[in-house]
């Protein structure tokens, strides 16, 4: 659909993060994809203040990448462990086919790989 095919033509918030307060990487040997998500986050409110994705992978591995780092932002730590998931990154792409939906849970997964990352940083 044109959402998928924007955020693969033109994704938002590709790269690293300078600095980075914590880093997931996940991959998935059936398809190949390898995605790593770079966090910023504010330590006194643990609010993700930026994020940034290199995803090695198909086109709806990127645009869900992309999609992920735009819908957590601005949110706590706490609201995305209660209540993201891979389901929210297909809604807000406009869906995704049926062989393509494992590109949202490895965005999902590497989010709360970095989210792990960070915990164990900051003993929490």
């Amino acid at each position: 659909n044109d959402t998928v095919m924007d955020h693969f033509m033109n994704p938002r918030n590709m790269g690293d993060l300078k600095d980075a307060d914590a880093i997931g990487e996940v991959g998935a040997a059936a398809c190949g994809d390898i995605m790593k998500i770079s966090l910023k986050i504010d330590e006194k409110t643990n609010t993700i203040t930026d994020a940034r994705f290199k995803t090695f992978g198909c086109g709806s591995a990127i645009a869900a990448s992309s999609m992920a780092t735009e819908l957590i932002k601005g949110r706590t730590i706490e609201d995305l462990e209660k209540n993201f998931d891979n389901d929210q990154i297909v809604d807000a792409l406009g869906g995704l086919p049926p062989v393509k939906i494992h590109c949202s849970v490895l965005a999902s997964e590497a989010l709360n790989a970095a989210l792990e990352d960070y915990k164990k940083k900051t003993n929490e």
